[in-house]
């Protein structure tokens, strides 16, 4: 501005704050007039009245009787607004909810007469009224939230009837049936009821849409998927009476990714990787031998951390079942060499390739002594031509070992696709 001008001049007051809106200040003002005009302070007398309705209400009120003593049970209407599942323990059979517990009843006694209907109360009036016991029967643990302030919300009607909110934090039981793991389902529950009221004092009952949950987004259900919720409610009997039981379940699937790329894939390439002997040469008998034992080894491994992810349970999982398959497979790729090697049993004196016909004339000559003496036809296998006579040598099968890498080419292969499908036929769609 110029020199001996006012600062405040009414350009400088209508420029926009943002380059891209329209609004004025003058405009901006209208809309915070209006805002405040919302927020206006309830007047004097109702706050005169809110007070004499609550000391009136609490003056020969005695919170340790239930509303309606011997007269009728207490009706308690349960609704629940999830906020978040997760994460679910398979080891600790537990899952983490949170939860907004909301019950509504009537207590005749805290009827009053005033001009406001409804008196909205903060957790210091919480502990001057009676109020339900509810417990979760199968909660582990459970915290309630108190940042910033206790998390509870107490309304009264002028009817009597009451609301009480109060948010929670619980960890639950959770049996997960584990038979068909990681392909498995599982519905956790939440189970609430009352601790000393049987069902003819007190009565639990679910409102309409009474279960609701919020966005998923915010869920930590990691390895599952949330397939949907459902409530129910059950008579228990006991010695102390019969009481009303609230569940509710909540259905999970378990996601396969992480295990088909920490377990299956893995186990999956051993096995193949365990077929390649039969293409090496029988006389490189380090080779065949080191790479049978490796592929033993890392299923060995592949087992032990397979487990890691499950409790001790005592019955075959789905992926024990799979990797312990799988082991049988790589196992059997050892051994078929070992019977390659069990011919050597009586080898020649001279050092000579095991692919030359004198080595293996020479052992034959060696050997079918003995078979024909009934020393090695014991067994199911028979090796020699000479061995296929005679009575006692009937019903045995005879097997020329020198082209066992031949049929093993194709038995192991044909077998394990085999099993493959069957296995996951038979845990995906049966």
């Amino acid at each position: 501005p110029e020199e001996g001008s006012p600062v405040n001049q009414t350009p400088l007051v209508r420029v926009s704050l943002c380059p891209h809106s329209s609004l004025t200040l003058q405009d901006r003002d209208e809309d915070y007039e209006d805002v405040t005009g919302n927020q206006m302070l309830a007047p004097r007398s109702q706050d005169s009245d809110a007070t004499e309705i609550l000391n009136n209400l609490l003056r020969e009120y005695d919170k340790k009787l239930r509303p309606d003593i011997g007269v009728k049970p207490t009706v308690i209407d349960v609704d629940i607004f999830v906020n978040s599942i997760g994460p679910v323990s398979s080891i600790d059979m537990e899952y983490q909810i949170d939860i907004i517990f909301a019950q509504t009843w009537t207590d005749s006694r805290l009827r009053y007469n005033g001009s406001m209907k409804r008196l909205t109360l903060n957790s210091n009036m919480v502990a001057l009224i009676w109020l339900p016991d509810t417990i979760f029967r199968n909660a582990k643990n459970a915290d309630a939230h108190w940042i910033t302030t206790p998390n509870q919300l107490l309304r009264i009607w002028n009817d009597g009837k009451i609301l009480y909110t109060l948010r929670l934090t619980i960890n639950a039981e959770c049996q997960l049936q584990l038979h068909n793991f990681p392909m498995d389902e599982h519905s956790c529950p939440l189970v609430f009821s009352s601790y000393g009221y049987p069902r003819d004092e007190m009565i639990y009952k679910w409102r309409k849409n009474s279960v609701e949950a919020t966005d998923q987004k915010s869920w930590r259900l990691y390895q599952f998927d949330f397939m949907g919720l459902r409530n129910t409610t059950d008579i228990i009997k006991t010695t102390a009476g019969d009481y009303v039981l609230m569940t509710v379940f909540f259905d999970l699937s378990r996601r396969m990714g992480y295990f088909t790329i920490q377990t299956y894939i893995p186990c999956i390439l051993t096995v193949v990787l365990s077929w390649v002997s039969f293409w090496i040469k029988k006389d490189a008998t380090p080779a065949r031998t080191a790479l049978g034992i490796t592929t033993v080894l890392t299923m060995t491994t592949l087992s032990s951390v397979a487990r890691t992810s499950l409790p001790r349970v005592s019955y075959v999982t789905a992926m024990d079942l799979f990797v312990s398959v799988c082991f049988l497979f790589v196992f059997a790729a050892l051994m078929e060499f070992a019977n390659y090697s069990v011919l050597d049993v009586r080898p020649p004196l001279s050092v000579v390739s095991p692919h030359s016909s004198l080595y293996w004339q020479d052992f034959e000559d060696a050997c079918v002594l003995e078979c024909l003496e009934g020393k090695d036809c014991r067994s199911f296998f028979c090796c020699f031509e000479e061995c296929r006579g005679g009575g006692w040598r009937r019903g045995r099968l005879h097997v020329d070992l020198l082209d066992l890498d031949l049929y093993s080419r194709v038995f192991f292969p044909t077998s394990f696709l085999l099993f493959n499908i069957v296995y996951w036929v038979g845990y995906l769609y049966l």
